[in-house]
């Protein structure tokens, strides 16, 4: 795989802040959020700062937009920027929008014995982890070159453990910080953490 990503998690939403999975549905960028992508604007600006021309593939749906946007602002050359359907957050049907107490009241005992990184897959209409690790496969192995890449927690999880070869467990316990680049290079993952100004705070 010739290509060497920099995969950033949206910034924080109102519902991440309200604690319900957003799924394929939406909730706007909190000011945290906001600030969030430009801490990572600002770092992908100076990291990337000798590049006329960057590319950056986004997912379609409205968050991540949003954040693809404040990042941009921070870039002095072109940016190219392209909605890529395989980087959507994982779908858990139904479930999409609620919290883990709306869930255990709609569908009761389905959540008994899931851990938080893999209740998402309990969801009795839900997209199924090989179904998103198998978009995951698709799109990293469509790349060439640098890209940056605007997609979700969960999402992001899969890629990161495609990319490592990790076994389904091990990548469902990957860390989704919202201000942090993952630099996928070489067979290997890097965090590198995207520095606040106290403006942001």
């Amino acid at each position: 795989m010739d290509c060497e990503v920099f995969l950033i998690r949206h910034g924080e939403t109102a519902w991440n802040a309200e604690g319900r999975f957003q799924g394929g549905l939406d909730s706007l960028l909190t000011a945290k959020g906001r600030a969030q992508a430009g801490q990572v604007g600002r770092a992908l600006g100076k990291l990337l700062q000798d590049t006329d021309r960057a590319r950056m593939h986004v997912s379609p749906l409205g968050r991540t937009r949003q954040t693809a946007d404040l990042i941009v602002s921070h870039f002095r050359g072109t940016v190219e920027v392209l909605v890529e359907p395989n980087l959507r957050e994982v779908s858990v049907g139904s479930w999409d929008g609620l919290t883990d107490v709306d869930i255990d009241a709609g569908w009761p005992g389905l959540l008994n014995g899931a851990t938080p990184s893999d209740w998402f897959f309990r969801s009795p209409d839900g997209e199924s982890y090989a179904t998103a690790a198998r978009r995951a496969r698709d799109w990293l192995a469509g790349l060439d070159g640098t890209v940056i890449a605007v997609s979700h927690g969960l999402l992001g999880r899969i890629i990161r453990g495609v990319y490592l070869n990790l076994p389904h467990k091990d990548a469902l316990q990957l860390p989704v910080p919202q201000d942090v680049i993952w630099h996928l290079h070489h067979g290997k993952v890097d965090a590198l953490q995207a520095e606040s100004r106290s403006q942001d705070r």
